[in-house]
């Protein structure tokens, strides 16, 4: 009967553990030697292709976003394998809190895949605004890692339907939003930015 009881027992203590590392493995994708050679496969989006898409997402001029496209592929030294469309609520009194919700786009994905961030910032930053949301993503081969957190320093001079980009980057993934939106923020501000499957009230 002992001996019968610490079989059982292993099994359920070999399940349980299966069950963690299983459930592990889901919530939390990253891995700390992404990207490997063979990930770097993912086809790239052109400049006229991220124009249109950022024209009709964020509802604004194709030429005014592609002033800030441009800028994006010269700073970054090329195009982007995947962006994401989406809107985002902020607001600051020295710390700022910022929420959002989108949908990120590959091209060898079949369909978007539904992204949501939150994130928390420190420093000189004061305001609220809401905003549309334009990210290009660099880095990025397979949709599952796009979850994780993101530091970032972000710079801003929001005013009526302002246009503003800053960037985020962790292992080898580089995030550049572009923002435009309404209501009045000015600062800087140090901070992170997390990306999840569902949405999280805490930006931790």
């Amino acid at each position: 009967m002992h001996r019968r009881q610490l079989i059982l027992s292993g099994l359920a203590a070999t399940a349980g553990a299966s069950g963690l590392s299983a459930c592990a493995s889901v919530n939390q994708p990253t891995d700390p030697n992404y990207p490997i050679r063979s990930d770097q496969t993912a086809p790239a989006y052109t400049s006229d292709e991220l124009i249109a898409a950022g024209s009709r997402e964020l509802g604004i001029a194709a030429e005014a976003i592609g002033g800030a496209i441009e800028r994006i592929f010269a700073e970054q030294g090329g195009a982007p394998t995947a962006y994401i469309a989406g809107e985002e609520a902020a607001g600051a009194v020295a710390v700022g809190l910022r929420y959002g919700r989108g949908a990120l786009h590959m091209k060898d994905l079949s369909a978007s895949q539904e992204v949501f961030w939150q994130g928390v910032s420190i420093g000189w930053d004061l305001g609220g605004n809401g905003s549309r949301v334009f990210t290009l993503v660099y880095g990025l081969f397979h949709p599952d890692m796009i979850y994780r957190r993101y530091p970032g320093v972000e710079g801003t001079a929001y005013l009526v339907a302002g246009l503003g980009v800053n960037y985020q980057q962790a292992d080898g993934i580089v995030l550049a939003p572009i923002r435009t939106g309404v209501g009045l923020r000015a600062g800087a501000n140090v901070g992170t930015m997390a990306y999840s499957r569902q949405r999280n009230i805490l930006p931790f």
